[in-house]
């Protein structure tokens, strides 16, 4: 046989080899990934063959195709650097499809976790003050200095003359009147 006929072989055998051994992984480990991202069993595993099915059609649909070399192979180091090539570029497609999953599903988990999350992650630290612009100030200009001005909210601006001795602990909530 030719050694480009052992090579074609090899090649083959790698890469479908790799191919079983990769989809058998991620569908044993991914199973439980996909569980917590769609949180239902039954739709987790249907997923889980869908996504083997897939990735085994779309790498060995890509093996097959890259199998072809149309020079002449010459010596076995010629062969080891052509084979060595192609099942890089197989492992490469591997990773790309793995990655391309893992963070299709992760987008999909936070999307469907922010929908069920009932209050906000944080609650608010403050509120900002609406700005009105400075009356002064010609259309569409804004005032030089932010001091310039005035509060949104009249009620909070700071009392002209605030007391000189404010009580040491005000009441929170008076007594309700009876009756």
């Amino acid at each position: 046989m030719d050694i480009k006929v052992w090579m074609y072989l090899v090649y083959l055998a790698v890469s479908i080899g790799l191919t079983v051994w990769v989809a058998r992984t991620l569908a044993r480990n991914g199973l439980v990934f996909l569980e917590e991202v769609f949180s239902d069993e039954r739709l987790a595993r249907a997923v889980n063959n869908l996504l083997v099915v897939g990735f085994y059609l779309l790498n060995l649909g890509y093996v097959t195709v890259a199998m072809r070399h149309s020079e002449p192979i010459g010596s076995t180091s010629e062969a080891m650097e052509e084979l060595s090539w192609k099942i890089g570029l197989v492992l490469l497609v591997l990773g790309a499809l793995h990655f391309f999953n893992v963070f299709t599903l992760n987008r999909y988990r936070k999307s469907r976790l922010r929908q069920l999350a009932t209050a906000p992650p944080l609650p608010p630290a403050g509120f900002l003050p609406m700005q009105q612009p400075h009356p002064a100030a010609a259309p569409g200009q804004r005032p030089a200095h932010p001091a310039a001005y005035p509060p949104a909210n009249p009620a909070a601006r700071p009392p002209a003359n605030p007391p000189a001795n404010p009580p040491a602990n005000p009441p929170t909530n008076p007594p309700a009147p009876p009756r």
